[in-house]
């Protein structure tokens, strides 16, 4: 399970005095446990591997936008600081999925549910996030390619 692998690359991280790794992973370890109860689940249970990888996704989010954030404010330090954090983290999640194969599973839902008009634009993009989104699809990138191809 990944969160058993995040646990003991927090471990690991402890040991080097990777204070940066370190830092981010207890966060992130965190945010599970957060994640855990939040569900109306006690901090003993397990999240699945697609759980964690929601998590990890929110998580990076938000340092994303702390770049942003502190970039606008005159803090390069501190972006980089969140750059560095949000790299740590996504190096727990599946690799993207290129926009080459997102397109070709739009053409293909396109056809089996005979989409032909952007007001099913909703439908569409249901059907294939449910499908992409475990194999690493990035949600803005899945809207940008549905958006040409019904244009």
């Amino acid at each position: 399970m990944l969160i058993n692998q995040i646990k003991e690359d927090m471990q690991k991280a402890l040991r080097e005095k990777d204070a940066l790794r370190l830092t981010t992973l207890r966060g992130l370890i965190a945010a599970c446990a957060y994640e855990l109860t939040a569900t109306g689940r006690t901090p003993q249970d397990t999240l699945s591997d697609e759980e964690v990888h929601a998590v990890i996704r929110r998580e990076v989010k938000r340092r994303h936008e702390a770049t942003t954030q502190y970039e606008k404010g005159g803090r390069p330090e501190l972006a980089q600081k969140e750059r560095d954090e949000a790299a740590v983290l996504s190096s727990y999640l599946p690799a993207a999925l290129p926009r080459e194969e997102i397109e070709k599973a739009a053409r293909e839902k396109m056809a089996s549910l005979d989409i032909t008009d952007k007001k099913d634009m909703g439908r569409l993009m249901g059907a294939l996030m449910q499908e992409l989104k475990p194999r690493g699809a990035d949600g803005a990138t899945v809207k940008e390619v549905v958006e040409r191809l019904l244009s």
